[in-house]
């Protein structure tokens, strides 16, 4: 008989429930959230365990790793899927969610998710790291624009250079100001030596990649763009058609129909969110400040003839979402056909 094991994991401890084919529960039981724990359990069980389900999160792809590498059979359940199934239980406890998870696995109603490779998550950790420096740089700068607003001294336009230069300036007169600032410019310092590093960094990486290489010769595309679609990809074998890519990452039109009810609203906003800004940035680059003649933006201005700007850039970043997949396949570069 098969048996299904749902796991609902925490920081501490992991929520087992253990179903057979039949939906009875056969076992239930707290584990610590580590691999070894885990495994014992599992084979301490008096039978087989047929596969074992995690909803994909921040410890989900360490256990996974660990408990194949161990030989079970475990896959990652979509996260939006397992919560949309749970959300009609009145009394939501961890011991439901497994059970939930179990019966979501017995009868396979589910989407797998992939389990990254170490190297991609590795990076991935990099991006994420600058990104989140990156926005608190901009909390301190916009931080100190609101501070100084309220005593009527605004900064204005002026580069990242000459903003410390700036606010001295307009401090230089007021103690209490100036005490501010100093502590501000101080942090904001920090952080933009820290964001040049991990910068550095992602760019030491992309130089020494050669599929990044390739995905960067396509206009609009950088470092971090390459390296963000790559890390999200992992391995482009897993999507058979390059035109999955965009559905994959929230690029396509949500739709609602229901009897003589037919709406089609936004793009879904599904899967990553990283991944689908980096795209739509580097579309945005093509499209307003790319001088080259290039037959990608000649295809998204006609589109935002027909349609509206904003339009035009999504069916640019989902174009270049297939571009890139085909380029990582077939092991080639971008050619423009329009190129000198």
């Amino acid at each position: 008989m098969d048996y299904y094991a749902g796991v609902d994991v925490s920081l501490k401890e992991a929520a087992v429930c253990i179903l057979d084919a039949a939906g009875q529960v056969i076992c239930e039981q707290k584990v610590a959230s580590e691999p070894d724990a885990l495994t014992r359990f599992f084979r301490g069980l008096d039978f087989q365990v047929s596969r074992i389900g995690l909803e994909a999160g921040p410890l989900s792809q360490w256990l996974f790793a660990s408990l194949t590498a161990s030989g079970f059979d475990v896959v990652l359940l979509e996260t939006r899927h397992v919560k949309a199934a749970l959300s009609a239980m009145t009394v939501k406890t961890d011991r439901r969610d497994a059970l939930g998870i179990a019966h979501l696995l017995r009868m396979g109603w589910y989407r797998p998710v992939h389990c990254k490779a170490l190297a991609s998550q590795e990076v991935r950790s990099l991006l994420t790291a600058r990104k989140l420096l990156l926005g608190k740089l901009i909390d301190v700068e916009l931080g100190i624009r609101g501070i100084l607003r309220g005593f009527g001294l605004k900064i204005g336009t002026v580069t990242r250079k000459m903003f410390d230069h700036r606010v001295r300036e307009l401090v230089a007169e007021q103690e209490t100001l100036t005490t501010i600032a100093d502590a501000m410019l101080a942090a904001r310092a920090l952080l933009i030596n820290e964001v040049s590093k991990l910068h550095k960094a992602l760019l030491r990486i992309a130089r020494e990649d050669e599929i990044t290489g390739r995905l960067m010769s396509v206009p609009g595309v950088g470092a971090l763009t390459a390296l963000t679609f790559k890390t999200a990809i992992d391995d482009p074998h897993r999507i058979k058609r390059s035109r999955d890519v965009g559905p994959l990452f929230g690029l396509t039109p949500r739709r609602y129909q229901s009897g003589e009810t037919d709406v089609t609203g936004g793009i879904s906003k599904a899967g990553d969110m990283m991944v689908r800004s980096a795209l739509f940035e580097a579309a945005t680059v093509l499209f307003f400040r790319l001088k080259l003649p290039s037959n990608l933006k000649d295809w998204a201005q006609n589109v935002a003839k027909r349609r509206e700007t904003k339009r035009a850039i999504v069916a640019l970043a989902r174009k270049l979402a297939i571009l890139l997949h085909r380029i990582w396949l077939d092991g080639t570069t971008y050619r423009n056909p329009m190129a000198a």
